[in-house]
């Protein structure tokens, strides 16, 4: 009699994975960027995988060794699960170690859209740029919006962006991607992740990390009607709980950017 169980399945699913820039090639200098880094959201970073990028370095001719950098990041507990930008032997390199390697795609967010100058950068710089839609009990399943098609320039701006609404309670452990605005009509726990290529509405308790902006919107917003949040992200410029001052706690907040600083206002 065969054995007509399942045994295992594929499912697609897309990670939201942060993408550590490296503008330069001292790795005493990076380690201690990065461990200031971790200092400040310790439980945001810890086993984080990440994917270091070497454009900017091999564009500057600045060298620098993979196994070195994966050795380093591993000693501090990240753990890199891909190569970007690579050179020749960087990319042999990573493969060596079991790390794959992006030759091709080089689409992501230029350093423009942050709006930021590479040379007043610190060595190290991560961003998001891909989201998570993972199936299981302590995921939430995001469907993306319908890409929307190639238009003229002249009528880009007019192509209306799907807002995405979450009226249950987003739980511990669980993460929400959403590819324009995203309002919650619920709490949002501790140990929970919300993020929004746009703006996000939190009508509710906010005690998770929320991150707007994550393509480089440095215009996107979070607002909540009850600020106790771990960490709030506006296009990569965060703060942690530690840093969001006590009178703003447990009271309606907005979160934005105004020169290049976050700023947490309270809502009257």
């Amino acid at each position: 009699m065969s054995n007509t169980s399942s045994v295992l399945e594929f499912k697609s699913s897309t990670f939201f994975t942060p993408i550590l820039i490296l503008f330069n090639n001292d790795i005493a200098a990076i380690e201690q960027s990065l461990q200031e880094k971790i200092s400040l959201a310790p439980d945001f970073f810890k086993n984080s995988p990440l994917i270091i990028d070497v454009r900017e370095l091999n564009k500057s001719d600045l060298d620098i060794s993979i196994n070195e950098v994966t050795d380093m990041l591993r000693k501090i507990g990240l753990f890199p699960i891909g190569v970007r930008g690579g050179n020749e032997r960087q990319n042999k390199q990573a493969q060596k170690l079991s790390i794959p390697v992006d030759t091709g795609r080089d689409n992501e967010i230029s350093h423009a859209a942050h709006g930021k100058n590479p040379q007043k950068e610190s060595a190290v710089h991560a961003s998001e740029s891909t989201s998570v839609t993972r199936d299981g009990d302590d995921e939430v399943t995001v469907t993306a919006a319908p890409k929307a098609p190639e238009l003229s320039d002249s009528a880009i701006q007019t192509v209306p962006v799907r807002s995405m609404l979450i009226t249950q309670p987003v739980r511990s452990g669980q993460r929400i991607y959403a590819h324009g605005d995203l309002v919650v009509m619920s709490q949002v726990s501790a140990g929970a992740e919300i993020m929004a290529e746009g703006n996000i509405h939190v009508y509710n308790s906010l005690r998770g990390r929320a991150l707007a902006g994550v393509q480089g919107n440095t215009s996107a917003r979070i607002f909540c009607l009850d600020l106790q949040a771990e960490l709030v992200s506006i296009a990569g410029d965060y703060k942690t709980s530690e840093h969001i001052a006590k009178q703003m706690q447990k009271k309606p907040a907005q979160v934005y950017l105004q020169d290049h600083t976050l700023i947490i206002k309270e809502i009257a």
